[in-house]
C-alpha cells in the first residue's frame, strides 16, 4: 500500500501517495489535472510501481482537500509543488502530468531542473484551437463521449469532490498559461503524449509543442481519449520507458 503524506504550506494543503523502491534507479512524480484527483492516476501509478518509486500528488483543493482562500497561479503552484517534491528525498523525479497537471510539471521542471530529469505531459492544455472556457467545455463534453464508463465516473465524483467554486477558481490560471513558450525553456528532454481520439489536445497542438521544446518526443496511443494514463496505463508505461530508454533527442 502506497504510504499518504500530507503537507500543509501556509493554509495549501497538498497530499503524496507514495510506493517507494529503494535502489530502483527512477523515481516518477505524477500531477492530475484540473477538477480531479490522483484517482484518475491510479492504474498508471500501480503499472510503474512494480518496478520504480512513484509519488502521486493531490493538489490543494482538489481530491477532497481544502480550499485553499487564495487561488494560486500555475507558477505559484509549481513553486509550491517543489517545496512538496524537495522534502520527498528522492534524486530528481520523471515529472508526469495529465491536462492542467502538464502546466504544473512544465513550470516545476522550468523552475527547479534540480528536482526534475525529464518532464512527460499526458493530453497537454491549452490547445491554441480552444482557448475560452466555452470551447473547452465543447471540448471535454466530446470527449466524455470517448472516454470509458469507468473515467466518467471517476472524472464525475472529483468534479463533485472539487466543487464549480474552486474549477472556476483555477481555470482562468489555466487558459492564461503560457504553454508553449514554456516548454522551450525547459533543459530537460520533454514528452508530449495524447490517445488517438484526445479532443482537448490535438494533434497540431501536441506537434507544436513538441518542435517548441528543445528536447522532445512525441508519442500517439491510438483508439484513446484524454485520459489515455487510465483508458490505456500500460500502453502510457511503456512510452515512458521507452522516452527514458531513448537518450538524448
Amino acid at each position: 500500500m502506497p504510504i499518504t503524506r500530507v503537507v500543509d504550506l501556509d493554509g495549501h494543503v497538498f497530499r503524496v501517495f507514495s510506493t517507494e523502491r529503494p535502489g530502483s534507479g527512477r523515481a516518477f512524480l505524477l500531477v492530475h489535472g484540473i477538477g480531479i484527483s490522483h484517482r484518475l492516476f491510479s492504474r498508471l501509478h500501480g503499472v510503474l510501481a512494480r518496478h520504480h518509486s512513484v509519488h502521486t500528488v493531490d493538489l490543494p483543493g482538489f481530491g477532497g482537500l481544502p480550499k485553499p482562500a487564495s487561488s494560486p497561479d500555475v507558477a505559484r503552484m509549481a513553486e509550491m509543488l517543489g517545496e512538496v517534491v524537495g522534502d520527498l528525498g528522492e534524486e530528481a523525479a520523471v515529472a508526469v502530468g495529465d491536462s492542467m497537471g502538464t502546466q504544473w510539471v512544465v513550470e516545476l521542471g522550468a523552475q527547479r531542473p534540480d528536482l526534475v530529469s525529464h518532464v512527460a505531459t499526458i493530453g497537454p492544455v491549452v490547445d491554441d484551437r480552444h482557448r475560452t472556457a466555452f470551447a473547452q467545455a465543447l471540448a471535454l463534453g466530446v470527449d466524455s463521449t470517448r472516454e470509458t464508463p469507468s473515467a466518467n465516473a471517476r472524472v464525475l465524483t472529483e468534479y463533485l469532490r472539487c466543487g464549480p467554486r474552486w474549477y472556476l477558481r483555477q481555470l482562468p490560471h489555466m487558459l492564461e498559461y503560457p504553454m508553449e513558450e514554456r516548454v522551450g525553456d525547459l533543459t530537460q528532454p520533454l514528452l508530449v503524449l495524447r490517445g488517438g481520439r484526445d479532443p482537448i489536445a490535438g494533434a497540431d497542438w501536441c506537434a507544436k509543442l513538441t518542435r517548441r521544446a528543445q528536447r522532445s518526443r512525441s508519442v500517439t496511443v491510438p483508439g484513446h481519449p484524454h485520459l489515455v494514463q487510465h483508458t490505456a496505463p500500460r500502453a502510457v508505461a511503456s512510452a515512458l520507458d521507452w522516452f527514458l530508454g531513448v537518450g538524448e533527442p
